[in-house]
């Protein structure tokens, strides 16, 4: 499991930061991608990439301001004429789908897969065999969510040598070991397989923020995640600023990730207002609160 950044900058492009847009990359886990919000040009950033649109199936918008859904309309389209032919679910709060639907037919943009789309609210939002998405309402001008991806228990490894000792010898008995409760050898005794599998590995969790203002319940959709990805808009001396237009301190991230007991922060949505000679400072600030902090700049990858 990766996270690719393709933007992190906040309000407005600049000369160094794309707006927001992350992509979870689960092509090791089940063949696909999932985009988390969809700034203005996001499908020129992935130009820059090895990513291949037609592998983003899920699309997750935080909220509704521009810098997070502009870019949706074009990726779209883009993802149709190269070639998409798998269907997408988009997940987002009310409009999400008004807003996307107006742009492809006011464009007469005529798409080659189908589209779903979810009005989330809080709660559990997907879940399959392997994951689950559980959505939190944040603080934000308006409605904004928070993202917790959850990657259920991995089964055990084959424990070989133990079939060996009881005379199973390898072929294609092993795969149905792995695999099923019980199984019927050829001599006709049933095992129970739970012998033969090791112990459960533990799933990821990677918890992404929408815009928010500091709240410090928000701690609770971040707690004990592998990777908090966290918004912050202003320094650490700005607090009073964040607290007014609804936005985040390098500071206050860092008290989130810290009481949640996270592994690691990234921050990101950072304002144009700060050049790359800015960000040591900015990270700085944040580590004197949680030491594994880093600062996401576009194309960074990082591996959960």
């Amino acid at each position: 499991m990766q996270v690719v950044f393709l933007g992190t900058g906040a309000g407005l492009p600049s000369k160094s930061r794309n707006v927001t847009s992350v992509i979870l990359d689960l092509l090791q886990e089940n063949q696909s991608m999932w985009m988390f919000d969809c700034g203005e040009a996001t499908q020129h950033q992935i130009l820059h990439t090895n990513i291949k649109p037609r592998k983003v199936t899920k699309i997750f918008i935080t909220h509704l301001h521009g810098d997070h859904i502009y870019g949706l309309p074009g990726f779209l389209s883009s993802r149709s004429f190269q070639g998409g032919s798998d269907p997408v679910t988009i997940y987002g709060p009310e409009g999400l789908e008004q807003f996307v639907r107006t742009c492809l037919t006011i464009s007469q943009t005529h798409l080659s897969y189908s589209i779903k789309f979810v009005e989330i609210s809080d709660g559990i939002i997907y879940e399959d065999d392997k994951f689950k998405v559980i959505a939190q309402s944040l603080d934000h001008g308006i409605t904004s969510f928070g993202y917790r991806i959850v990657e259920k228990d991995l089964p055990g490894a084959l424990l070989v040598e133990e079939l060996k000792k009881q005379n199973i010898p390898p072929g294609p008995i092993y795969q149905q070991i792995k695999n099923n409760p019980t199984v019927t050898l050829p001599s006709g005794e049933v095992i129970d397989t739970s012998r033969f599998i090791g112990k459960s590995k533990q799933g990821k969790v990677v918890v992404i923020f929408g815009d928010t203002r500091f709240k410090e319940t928000h701690y609770l959709l971040a707690e004990n995640a592998d990777l908090l990805i966290h918004e912050a808009t202003f320094s650490g001396s700005q607090e009073e600023l964040a607290n007014e237009y609804y936005h985040s301190t390098t500071i206050q991230a860092a008290a989130i990730a810290k009481n949640a007991k996270a592994k690691k922060l990234i921050l990101t949505h950072i304002s144009a207002r700060f050049q790359e000679q800015d960000y040591e400072n900015l990270v700085k600030e944040a580590k004197s609160i949680f030491p594994n902090t880093e600062i996401a700049k576009d194309y960074t990858r990082f591996t959960v």
